[in-house]
């Protein structure tokens, strides 16, 4: 039988960590850059926008359409970051808990 005490700390520990984790998270920010350093945008790992940057280049009319694409390609490349971010930080959350086999995190 698992030590049932045991196995409740490790649940208040983890859950202590989710918090931490959670703050942590509100305060991380990646960068997703599209037109080779064109548009750069910033989103927090919680993926809330926290600004955008566009070169002057970029600010004529005749380039409504490019800008619109490459806006759209730098979340995109920030939204992969976060995501991989987020994968790096809960396996390190998970790391030592004694998870039945088939219920990896990765």
């Amino acid at each position: 039988m698992p030590d049932i005490m045991g196995l409740m700390k490790q649940a208040a520990q983890l859950q202590s960590r989710m918090q931490e984790l959670q703050a942590e998270l509100d305060r991380i920010e990646v960068e997703g850059i599209a037109g080779g350093g064109l548009v750069k945008v910033r989103l927090t790992a919680k993926g809330e926008l926290k600004g955008v940057e566009a070169d002057d280049s970029l600010m004529q009319p005749s380039e409504k359409e490019i800008l619109e694409d490459l806006l759209i390609a730098a979340h995109a490349d920030a939204r992969k970051k976060v995501e991989a971010l987020l994968q790096e930080k809960m396996k390190a959350l998970a790391g030592g808990l004694p998870l039945p086999p088939g219920f990896g995190l990765g």
